[in-house]
């Protein structure tokens, strides 16, 4: 795994965590759900190399978790999903 894919594994892991992965069973990075975020954390990282805005890669993640998840939205999904897509624009 590349530095840069560990790195924003942990942003997902600390920052945004939809499923609360990270508060059960005290999952660790070396469990089977570890990779469970990579391909939205590469997916945000992508549209931010090619000119998305920082708000739509916000309304992205949003979207997955409040639709594709099926988890819906809470009082704190749009923050969550903002810090984890400066954290990955810091990278």
């Amino acid at each position: 795994m590349t530095e840069r894919l560990a790195r924003s594994r942990d942003i997902a892991w600390q920052l945004w965590d939809p499923i609360g992965l990270a508060d059960s069973e005290a999952l660790c990075r070396e469990s089977r759900a570890a990779d469970e975020y990579d391909s939205y954390m590469l997916h945000v990282a992508y549209l931010l190399r090619h000119g998305v805005s920082i708000a739509d890669c916000v309304a992205y993640l949003v979207t997955i978790e409040a639709e594709h998840m099926g988890l819906g939205t809470r009082e704190d999904t749009h923050a969550r999903a903002e810090r984890t897509v400066r954290a990955i624009v810091d990278l």
